[in-house]
């Protein structure tokens, strides 16, 4: 009976030894596998026989211990090492690995699964998934590029698909304003003359006035001004119809954009002369300029003429010829170049200009002209008036804004330090209008109104932006997923979300790396990246297995020796055996 219990014996040390070598082999196998986490086999001895369960001491003889006959060994369970792997670069910045102990969460049909491994990509639908194709869950980004935190989503991230585009809101200026420049006092001045030289008139039987007929006034209609190339002929020089074009005229450095006027039937004068100080963006609502001359267009009645008298400042200074100034017919066809421009006076006085773009809600690139004006020098300081100009406001002319600032007498600005400016966007489909801020002192860019030295002015920074596609991701250790714009903006597209699980060890291993919950591991529980110990996110690493293959090599070679030792035990139980059976024969 003895001789046969060994042999049992000794089989259940070949079969706890043989599942040991199959849990070390399989610990060694995974040694290169991404995330793997080792295990070990525990075994239990077999108690199965108790001839005595011993005594306990008396008064005529001592205590004696249990007498007990181990049955072999028996496997008491696995357990597995949930101690992080090493996290090893890759080069990848697609590639994720945790510093803690979360899990990345992934969905594959309506089931949620848990890994270690964060080797992601993004599919053809610009989603983010395992390398098997699971999708990772988090917390998308809304419009805003703001997160939503609550229920998890699929992450999307639509590189080289979306587009993108800000409005600017504030643009930075720096330089330094000549102080000791000259004061401006004279604009441009230009009259607008017949071709002959003769002055305007109104073809006979006009309407006003009604005391002269022939003499031109601003509330003459247009359609009642002679041909003065067919005098006393009755023709009229425009008619309901033509459009009158303004194009090429040249203010200080900058070409002006085209500008159209569609004459109507009611249209008069002064509806053209509006749209004539509208095209050339004469300001004349900030009174009159120090040689005592009105900014705008006037009309001499006695002569016929129109007078265009422009702002102060070189920067200001108007050049034109009467072929920026042309006729054309409701076909297109050009009908007539009906002015005679001379030059009467140029502007002067201290100035400087410069250009700086602009976007809008739609990313359009939009010029816009600033120049600042010597207007005043005092014992308190100087006065600088700015003109903004674009050709690309939709309503009116250039002129977009005007206003004065301050310097004290040690150069330093004393307000306004910004001006809003409002840029008309309409029938663009942008939003409309377009303000943004003009900062004279922010940031650490500011002006000054120094002494002996070039005026000189820059935009150094405006916020707004293009239209641009998503080139690249990254993804921090708080799981924020932020996308890198061709434009250069960048943006929050959404944010990884991490589990965590009371008893990591309980968790159901399955094949691909991936785990679901077991009953004692607890259910997951959800939350961002550096919270509730789930650990932080590393871009461009995976985490790698965290077997010991020194350890394991030691731990096979004890495997193999109680393996051998146990098949020796079942020999020699098997040699008593067959030297009883000679025996009783």
């Amino acid at each position: 009976m003895a001789s046969t219990s060994s042999l049992f014996i000794g089989l259940s040390g070949l079969n706890a030894n043989s599942r040991n070598i199959d849990v070390i082999g399989n610990n060694i196998a995974n040694v290169n596998t991404n995330g793997f986490k080792s295990g070990r086999l525990n075994f239990a001895k077999a108690l199965s026989r108790t001839v005595s369960e011993g005594t306990s001491p008396g008064s005529v003889a001592g205590g004696s211990n249990p007498t007990q006959f181990g049955q072999g060994v028996t496997i008491a369970g696995t357990q597995r090492n949930m101690a992080e792997g090493a996290p090893t670069g890759t080069g990848d910045s697609r590639d994720l690995a945790i510093e803690g102990n979360g899990f990345f969460i992934l969905e594959s049909g309506q089931d949620e699964y848990y890994t270690r491994v964060g080797a992601f990509r993004t599919d053809r639908d610009d989603f983010l998934t395992s390398i098997d194709g699971n999708y990772v869950l988090g917390y998308p980004a809304d419009d805003n590029f703001q997160i939503q935190p609550g229920a998890l989503e699929r992450i999307s991230i639509p590189v080289g698909s979306l587009t993108i585009a800000e409005a600017t809101t504030s643009v930075n200026m720096a330089g330094n304003l000549n102080a000791s420049g000259t004061v401006a006092i004279t604009g441009s001045s230009h009259t607008l003359d017949t071709t002959t030289g003769a002055g305007f008139s109104l073809v006979a039987g006009a309407t006003v006035p009604a005391t002269l007929p022939n003499q031109l006034e601003t509330t003459s209609l247009l359609g009642e001004i002679e041909d003065p190339l067919s005098p006393g002929s009755g023709t009229p020089l425009f008619s309901a119809g033509q459009t009158i074009r303004v194009e090429g005229v040249e203010k200080g450095t900058q070409i002006l954009g085209s500008s159209g006027y569609l004459v109507e039937a009611a249209s008069t004068v002064q509806d053209f002369m509006d749209f004539l100080t509208n095209a050339f963006g004469l300001r004349t609502d900030i009174g009159t300029n120090g040689d005592g001359s009105q900014p705008g267009v006037s009309l001499d009645p006695l002569t016929g003429t129109l007078a265009v008298t422009g702002n102060t400042g070189d920067s200001n200074n108007i050049t034109m010829t009467g072929e920026d100034i042309r006729v054309f017919n409701a076909d297109g066809t050009l009908s007539a170049q009906p002015f005679l421009v001379n030059q009467t006076a140029e502007a002067s006085g201290e100035a400087v200009k410069t250009a700086f773009t602009v976007y809008d809600s739609l990313g359009t690139p939009l010029r816009v002209d600033i120049s600042m004006v010597l207007e005043n020098k005092s014992n308190t300081g100087t006065t600088w008036r700015y003109y903004a100009e674009s050709s690309d406001d939709t309503v009116g002319g250039p002129s977009i804004g005007t206003g004065t600032v301050q310097f004290d007498n040690f150069g330093k600005i004393v307000g306004p330090e910004s001006v809003a400016v409002v840029l008309d966007r309409d029938g663009t489909g942008a939003a409309s209008p377009l303000t943004f801020d003009i900062r004279f002192n922010s940031d650490g860019d500011q002006i000054t109104s120094l002494t002996d030295s070039e005026s000189s002015l820059v935009s150094t920074f405006q916020d707004g932006v293009p239209i641009g596609t998503l080139d690249s991701y990254s993804v921090g250790g708080d799981g924020m997923i932020t996308g890198t714009f061709s434009n250069g903006l960048i943006r929050t597209l959404g944010q990884v979300a991490l589990a965590s699980f009371t008893v990591p060890e309980g968790l159901v291993e399955l094949e691909q790396n991936l785990y679901r919950p077991g009953p004692n591991s607890g259910p997951a529980i959800v939350t961002e990246p550096q919270q509730l110990g789930t650990g932080r996110i590393v871009s461009g690493a995976l985490e790698t297995s965290n077997v010991d293959l020194g350890q394991e090599f030691i731990s096979l070679i004890l495997a193999s020796t109680g393996y051998s030792a146990s098949a020796r035990v079942i020999r020699t139980s098997d040699e008593l055996i067959q030297q009883l059976l000679v025996l009783g024969q």
